[in-house]
């Protein structure tokens, strides 16, 4: 019982110890932007007025780092071989896009990389992986490239959706919150790590949010995608908690990306480069402020995703196919509401053109 305390008490520390350190390297990082002139500019395609620093988000990754190294140093170096240099190259590719541009093809291939290091790594190294997963057998290969691609789509789609105060920050903190609660509730690894870059997270948000005093830029944008996507993969090999869950944990990002991206290739953009088509970038193009359209993509996370969550997890071992469906609904109703959202909103800003011409 002593035991059990004194390590709470320690978790505590940690997650306060990371939170701090975030919100130092911050205020740090704000000063070395204006040094360096960092900074992005009003544009067509920003939703802000004034130009405002970026890179904040190394902040993000120093305290992720320093905090995720002190969980894991009792559980040996499996977990920071497999994780630690995909983490830094992403946040290395991030970083130097943020100071002047690199080409989208040169961040691809470090996002595949970084993906294949931990997903190969994983398979190497076998007490990585659950005892069930490890015997996969022949669907282990098929498997292996399903869960690299998924880490690059969450690397560039969290990319996609850091363009508003708060949001992604935010996303990430509540995706990264949930799924430590289900590992350290249901005595799942890896739950007290997840927790930590949440809170590094928590330790930058009161400089991005509701008014950005600096922007967290790629270097903090891939990571979170990484790690998110990295959390929602290792949880769902876990049979303790219900395998979809990170699924509807991130179906606002998931739905919005996705969704925009089909559409601009359905209709022969170039869905590589830069645009304002997301569901939240027409919001502000219909004069929603940031922290309105914050709320909306919080209140589907804690009034329909968390729920849906709660609901699955509610019995020991639950089924993929007991999980599969609620998943699947979820998705379907996150596909209907970006729909008419989008209907909506170029319906209005049409229409205040027309007033405007008039």
């Amino acid at each position: 019982m002593a035991f059990a305390y004194e390590a709470c008490l320690a978790g505590i520390a940690i997650v306060v110890a990371t939170a701090a350190l975030a919100s130092i390297v911050t205020a740090l990082a704000i000063r070395y932007a204006h040094h360096r002139r960092l900074f992005d500019l009003p544009g067509q395609r920003r939703a802000h007025r004034v130009p405002t620093p970026r890179g904040g988000g190394i902040a993000i990754v120093v305290a992720m780092v320093a905090g995720g190294c002190v969980c894991m140093a009792g559980e040996g170096t499996t977990w920071l071989v497999l994780l630690l240099p995909p983490v830094l190259g992403v946040a290395g590719v991030g970083w130097l896009d943020d100071h002047g541009g690199l080409s989208a093809l040169k961040r691809f291939v470090v996002h595949v990389l970084a993906a294949a290091w931990m997903v190969a790594g994983a398979i190497l190294l076998q007490d990585a992986l659950p005892p069930h997963v490890a015997r996969a057998g022949a669907l282990m290969p098929l498997a292996a490239v399903a869960a690299a691609l998924a880490v690059v789509w969450s690397i560039n789609l969290h990319n996609f959706m850091d363009g508003l105060n708060g949001l992604l920050t935010l996303q990430a903190m509540f995706v990264l919150a949930v799924l430590a609660a289900l590992a350290l509730l249901r005595g799942v690894p890896g739950g007290m790590p997840m927790l930590v870059c949440g809170a590094a997270c928590a330790g930058f948000l009161p400089f991005n949010f509701p008014r950005a005093r600096i922007f967290m830029g790629d270097v903090g944008s891939g990571v979170l995608g990484f790690v998110v996507g990295a959390g929602a993969l290792w949880q769902a090999m876990h049979p303790e908690i219900a395998p979809t869950s990170g699924l509807v944990l991130c179906s606002a990002f998931v739905t919005d990306a996705t969704c925009t991206l089909v559409s601009r290739m359905l209709h022969g953009r170039r869905w590589y480069s830069a645009h304002r088509e997301h569901l939240y970038q027409w919001l502000v193009r219909c004069g929603f402020s940031h922290a309105r359209i914050v709320a909306l993509y919080m209140g589907w996370n804690l009034l329909v995703a968390l729920p849906v969550v709660g609901w699955m997890n509610r019995v020991p071992h639950p089924s993929m196919s007991t999980t599969l469906v609620p998943a699947i609904a979820v998705h379907a109703v996150a596909l209907a509401a970006w729909w008419f959202g989008k209907r909506w909103c170029l319906r209005h800003v049409r229409e205040r053109s027309a007033h405007a011409a008039a």
